[in-house]
């Protein structure tokens, strides 16, 4: 399956469990497309991976849709995470509702600060002990972790992503503000919301520059520029005078 068509799986599921908890039993592919904010041939065209064409006048049936989906995403089971990194992100992140909706179970939680290890953070499966981070290969191998997320400083993360990927994970989501090389064998991901609020901010002063207008260079020579010379009118070759 293209890598693109992977990356937009999870707009579709997204949309389809809405649909489903809402009790609609059809979608057409015009109303998914525009819910995903996709245009309809793409979506069909991702669909078609599926091996799911939908029916013409009917559109898709929303459960049987929604589980072809789950299965291409691997989300049709239970997937073990163990968030490394215990802070303001890393608790908003065990706390996610998100995660358990989606076949997530926040498995454990590691950290060193010795202020918030033992301590318990609520999260969407119950509160869970925070363990400190020297016991990471005994937890991972306990509680079957595939998948972790990396929410620390920059200066530990290559090693922790290292220690990780030794210890059995398949795959991490990075949100530390460091570029990463992934383990062998594991699949990398990164979110640096640093970076992405930059590049929201480049768009949002070009906005504001187009909205009232380009300003007039300055002369960098600090010098005030001539006023323009107005061009005298053209001889008409009677010396000025009237006929």
């Amino acid at each position: 399956m293209p890598a693109p068509t992977v990356a937009r799986l999870p707009r579709y599921h997204r949309v389809l469990l809405a649909l489903e908890e809402r009790g609609q039993a059809t979608v057409s592919s015009a109303e998914l497309a525009a819910a995903s904010g996709m245009n309809a041939a793409t979506l069909r065209r991702d669909l078609s991976h599926l091996g799911s064409w939908g029916t013409r006048g009917t559109g898709y049936e929303v459960d049987h849709l929604l589980a072809r989906v789950g299965r291409a995403l691997a989300i049709d089971r239970e997937w073990s995470v163990v968030v490394v990194g215990v802070g303001n992100l890393g608790r908003a992140l065990a706390r996610s509702g998100n995660f358990s909706a989606r076949g997530f179970r926040v498995a454990a939680l590691l950290d060193v600060d010795p202020k918030v290890v033992g301590t318990s953070i609520g999260t969407s499966v119950g509160a869970i002990q925070v363990e400190h981070l020297d016991a990471l290969e005994e937890v991972v191998a306990r509680e079957e972790a595939a998948i972790a997320v990396l929410a620390t400083p920059a200066s530990p993360a290559q090693a922790l992503a290292d220690r990780l990927g030794a210890a059995g994970v398949r795959a991490i989501l990075n949100f530390a503000p460091a570029a990463l090389r992934a383990p062998p064998g594991v699949r990398l991901g990164t979110v640096d919301l640093a970076a992405e609020l930059q590049v929201l901010a480049f768009y949002g002063a070009r906005t504001d520059r187009e909205r009232v207008g380009t300003p007039r260079r300055a002369d960098t020579t600090g010098r005030r520029r001539p006023a323009a010379r107005r061009t005298p009118p053209a001889s008409t070759g009677t010396g000025g005078r009237r006929r």
